[in-house]
């Protein structure tokens, strides 16, 4: 049994190991360093302190040091930074920052939880006043200071991830009018590009600005104001910038004190989170992990994960045998009234890794259609040929996002097909869902797929073919095409007139059938085939051509961005 443990960092990994090491073993002496003045705060309720959402700064602080060292008995030494590790005499080097003073500290194992920090790239005019980054408590006091004392009227947010997005709105919230600008043609990496979409559309709704597909060349002090110039010629004049592009492993110590880094830079662990070193281990953003589908190393900047690898480390530092079974990425966003959602393999990640996959597209509603309030909820669900195994999905509405988004990331875990999906037993008021839920939906879609019920053509494969011999097929209504319009050249038949006037197709072409959503097309599709027409579905029907073709409204001009 470990006599002495040192932690170094705090937060989700580093407290979790902390406490759960407490409870394992009474007697051990634990020692935690934390750098800055906090311990256990709320990182990701920062943007929303910013906004006004969240009240009260002090709701964000989970824990201080006194009150973390009454209740485990750990010896917590906050404003400590740690030096160096001496890996051949067990010890650390550390400097109390308030007093100057260095000294060593032994160990008899060592757990690190040093995070990741925020990206900052060289570029030119970066260090200009009122550019800032958001990782900790003070970095958000001081974009607080910024808005109380300056009054910005604008902003702009460079990178579409998580964070920029949070920040995003809750500085709209404050009455900021704000400008993203994003070097992928998208926010939202782990999104493909048409589930993004959804997410564009409701950002300008709320009059974001976007710039995707364009990066930053440089920042520009003038007249009080900031001048955002980028890569392709644009300019934006705003009063503040926060920096939201990306973080990178805190590595430092790690790297100095020769413990192995993985193929992505971060620190190489097993699956009992020890390092290259026996009675080394590292747990949260800084660490490379195992993508639980398949197999490869990644990194999960996560609360979630970096919570239960402190448990783990704990668990084995005090010899209770535990593993990290892997990672899944299952995260979710609030962006305004939307709640965009993904687990599990995105098409980009299964093409890359050479994953083999099908994919489906269901909208439904988040609840009974007839009870008042349902709002419409998008599944793209990605499984394996042949046996159906769910490999991913991305969710996206304003209502029941997260229910069904942890669902099917439990689906994942568990190794269940989509088969499994159309069979899951789920809780069913008219309030809350339907008798047929949006996830059983998407396991029924996906099944229809695998049994052949029904073949697809996809979004993507529309303009490759030959409008000679494939002909669109349109079933919904009247009303529908004058309310939003058509896919050049179908053909429109209500499906409630289809089968009166199926005499009118001719049986050597080839029919697309799409419809809003999938279902009305879908029974055309079916019919045809069982009268001996050539017939295959539009996936996601309408409502994902046009997500999947929206193209940005034209730029507004940047120069009205000036006071």
């Amino acid at each position: 049994m470990t006599n002495k443990l040192v932690i170094i960092g705090g937060v989700a990994g580093g407290a979790t190991a902390a406490a759960r090491a407490r409870r394992l073993n009474e007697n051990a002496e634990i020692v935690m360093f934390e750098r800055g003045p906090y311990i256990s705060f709320a990182n990701c309720g920062l943007p929303y302190h910013i906004g006004g959402v969240i009240k009260k700064r002090d709701n964000l602080i989970l824990s201080t040091a006194e009150m973390f060292s009454k209740r485990h008995h750990v010896d917590v030494r906050i404003n400590t930074d740690v030096l160096a590790i001496d890996r051949s005499g067990n010890t650390v080097r550390v400097r109390n920052l308030a007093t100057g003073e260095e000294y060593s500290e032994s160990y008899d194992k060592l757990i690190l939880s040093p995070g990741a920090e925020p990206v900052r790239p060289p570029f030119k005019g970066i260090d200009v006043q009122n550019i800032y980054t958001l990782r900790n408590l003070p970095d958000m006091d001081r974009i607080n200071a910024c808005i109380d004392e300056m009054s910005p009227l604008t902003a702009v947010v460079v990178g579409g991830g998580f964070i920029g997005l949070e920040m995003a709105e809750n500085l709209v919230f404050k009455g900021i009018k704000t400008t993203i600008i994003e070097k992928l043609d998208q926010v939202m990496a782990p999104l493909d590009k048409e589930m993004a979409n959804f997410a564009h559309a409701h950002l300008r709704e709320k009059n974001v600005e976007l710039i995707l597909g364009d990066g930053i060349r440089d920042f520009e002090k003038k007249d009080g104001s900031i001048i955002v110039h980028t890569e392709q010629g644009k300019r934006v004049v705003c009063d503040m910038v926060v920096l939201s592009v990306g973080i990178r492993p805190e590595t430092r110590l790690a790297m100095d004190a020769g413990l192995a880094l993985g193929e992505t830079g971060a620190i190489e662990v097993d699956a009992t989170m020890r390092t290259s070193d026996p009675h080394i281990y590292a747990v949260g953003d800084a660490v490379e992990v195992r993508d639980y589908i398949t197999g490869r190393k990644t990194m999960t900047p996560l609360a979630g994960p970096a919570n239960k690898q402190g448990r783990i480390a704990a668990d084995n530092v005090m010899n209770r045998s535990s593993v990290f079974c892997g990672t899944l990425g299952t995260a979710i966003v609030k962006i305004f009234d939307l709640a965009v959602a993904q687990t599990g393999l995105n098409e980009k990640t299964a093409l890359k890794w050479g994953v083999p996959y099908l994919t489906s597209y269901t909208h439904s509603g988040s609840h009974a259609g007839y009870y008042p309030g349902a709002e419409t909820l998008s599944i793209k669900l990605l499984f394996s040929p042949g046996n159906g195994t769910i490999l991913g999905a991305q969710v996206v509405g304003k209502d029941g996002v997260d229910k069904r988004v942890d669902i099917i990331a439990t689906a994942i875990y568990a190794k269940m097909t989509v088969f499994d999906l159309q069979n899951l037993e789920l809780a069913y008021a008219p309030p809350y869902g339907s008798a047929k839920d949006p996830v059983n939906i998407a396991g029924y879609v996906a099944s229809n797929i695998i049994k052949g019920d029904i073949e697809n053509v996809y979004i993507d494969e529309l303009d490759a073919l030959d409008p000679q011999e494939y002909l669109l097929l349109d079933l919904r209504t009247k009303g529908e095409l004058k309310r939003s319009g058509q896919i050049k050249d179908a053909i429109h038949i209500p499906i409630d007139d289809f089968r009166d006037r199926m005499g009118e197709l001719d049986n050597q072409k080839n029919y697309i059938t799409y419809c809003a959503v999938g279902y009305r097309a879908y029974l055309a599709h079916r019919a045809l085939i069982q009268k001996g027409f050539k017939s295959k579905n539009l996936s996601g029907g309408y409502e994902t051509y046009v997500m999947a073709n929206m193209a940005p409204p034209e730029e507004k001009s940047t120069e009205s961005h000036e006071k």
